[in-house]
């Protein structure tokens, strides 16, 4: 009897599709246990995604760890013959905190590493094997291409400081140019280098055309080498008429430490994030085999059984899906969006319709509570939203943030009596319902603090010798000085901000940027 793949679950059906091409391609099969040597993690902390990592002390006494990564293992312990290139293929759990659940999370990954003697034919071969394994899942996909070297170089080139990179990289990485702008001018880049930061994010689509348009621009020889580089992979691609799915994006970046080179993400239509990540990971591979280069990706196969609680078909027409607060700014943003042709023929205020449509113009508002937005955006149930950047930042919401409105100006603000001295001999008793942002502060400054979350009424914890201070919006501060407290540090402009998914952004790219350009028009 023949089995059909059909019977299976989406991620056990394309696991073995995978399997099979992977083989198929001369790849070797890597298995590992769940355990690692703890040591191996504490060593290499900077080629992890995150610092926790779960530990025990197994019946011998060793510190072993759940394993978090698998091409650590895989760079450490592969058996690779002297001058040659070894090719593996896995299929593993690791072990990540999750952000959303404060708790650990088991992710399925399947994925494949090239490691030792890796030249533009193997790069191809990977990147190859991508494009075909997001082909395998029947859906629209799109992977993106970039190359860490055209990025790094051009911060060398404007003469970024090393310690305002991670801040600029952030930005480019969120399509923030508002934020940007200030992050460049903070970090004394000229008017000239700014310009040159904020353009990469125009240097995006079909990749005959970002390559035309970035090589005349390129300012220093690691910015050429990065794009010939991609021209000779992307003319390998072509000749296996691979393209069509291919998008470059030069700001496409990731984590410095970890990739030197080539970048990529696969994105599939209708699921919410990416679900292929990869690329080139040269200095961790040397880190254990002197010279060794390396490229690979890996699949969270988790995001596949989504798939079956997706949408089948497409719409006739596009449809954008508004994440809109409820209250006087989802107002002001909707009366923007109806006067640049956005408007419904009902009346959503005068409704109690949750959601609300005008097809004609491929548009759908959800209202929905303003802390709630940016989770909708981010998990897929809307493609764009309008969010307040307190709240943006509370989150951590993984989601482009694509303009700053300019609607509801306040300011992010430490707080505190009239006569506060600061201790720094003890703890600060920081009172807040901005617990992330006021950790975030504060860690940057090297300042110990006791985080006493409150919901409401904030004010009045100094008061009651509850906190020493505050952190909270600050609109007027009439509230403050009318309760003898004063603005002691002001460190956040809170406005708000028209944020997108970033799957929905590689598929109603255009349809976006539309609406945004129609947006800033009526805007001013």
């Amino acid at each position: 009897m023949e089995l059909d793949l059909n019977m299976l679950r989406p991620q056990e059906r394309i696991a073995l599709q995978l399997r099979m091409l992977y083989e198929k391609e001369g790849f070797r099969q890597y298995r590992m246990g769940r355990f690692e040597e703890y040591g191996l993690y504490q060593e290499n902390r900077r080629f992890l995604a995150s610092d926790q990592v779960i530990t025990f002390t197994d019946l011998d006494g060793r510190l072993l760890a759940l394993k978090p990564d698998v091409t650590l293992s895989i760079a450490k312990n592969a058996q690779i013959e002297d001058g040659g290139c070894g090719r593996f293929c896995y299929l593993e759990n690791v072990y990540r905190p999750s952000q959303e659940s404060h708790t650990f999370e088991e992710i399925r990954q399947m994925g494949l590493e090239c490691i030792g003697a890796v030249d533009d034919g193997v790069t191809a071969q990977a990147v190859s094997l991508a494009c075909r394994s997001l082909a395998l899942m029947g859906r629209d996909f799109v992977l993106e291409l970039s190359h860490m070297g055209y990025v790094t170089g051009l911060l060398d080139a404007v003469g970024a400081p090393e310690g305002f990179r991670p801040r600029l990289l952030a930005c480019i990485r969120d399509r923030n140019l508002h934020e940007l702008q200030t992050a460049a001018s903070d970090a004394g880049l000229s008017r000239q280098g700014t310009d040159a930061l904020c353009r990469l994010g125009s240097l995006a689509g079909n990749w005959e055309e970002v390559l035309n348009a970035a090589e005349p621009i390129a300012l220093n020889a690691s910015m050429g080498a990065a794009l010939t580089e991609l021209r000779t992979l992307c003319e390998a691609l072509s000749r296996e008429d691979l393209t069509n799915c291919l998008r470059l994006d030069l700001s496409l970046v990731n984590d410095m430490d970890y990739y030197n080179g080539l970048v990529l993400q696969g994105y599939l239509a209708d699921l919410p994030r990416a679900v292929l990540r990869g690329g080139r990971y040269d200095p961790l591979a040397a880190q254990f085999r002197n010279g060794a280069k390396a490229v690979g990706f890996a699949l969270y196969l988790d995001e596949l059984d989504r798939l079956n609680d997706a949408a089948s078909g497409q719409e006739k027409r596009v449809m954008l899906n508004v994440a809109l607060p409820k209250g006087r700014l989802g107002d002001k943003v909707y009366n923007l969006l109806a006067g640049a042709g956005y408007g419904c023929s009902e009346d959503y205020s005068d409704s109690r319709k949750l959601v609300v449509e005008n097809a004609e113009a491929g548009i759908r508002y959800f209202l929905v509570k303003p802390s709630d937005v940016a989770i909708y955006v981010e998990h897929g149930a809307a493609d764009i939203g309008i969010v307040g950047k307190d709240i943006l930042e509370e989150s951590g919401a993984d989601v482009y943030e694509l303009l700053d409105t300019g609607l509801g100006k306040c300011r992010m603000c430490v707080a505190g009596p009239e006569e506060f001295v600061d201790d720094p001999g003890r703890s600060l008793r920081v009172a807040t319902k901005f617990v992330h942002i006021a950790k975030e502060y504060y860690a940057a400054q090297g300042r110990s603090i006791d985080i006493i979350k409150l919901n409401g009424s904030i004010e009045l914890a100094p008061l009651l010798g509850l906190s020493d201070v505050i952190v909270d919006i600050v609109e007027t501060g009439t509230t403050l000085r009318e309760n003898h407290l004063k603005v002691l540090t002001e460190f956040m402009p809170i406005s708000a901000r028209f944020i997108a998914n970033r799957a929905s952004f590689q598929f109603k790219r255009r349809e976006i940027e539309t609406l945004l350009d129609r947006l800033t028009e009526v805007m001013g």
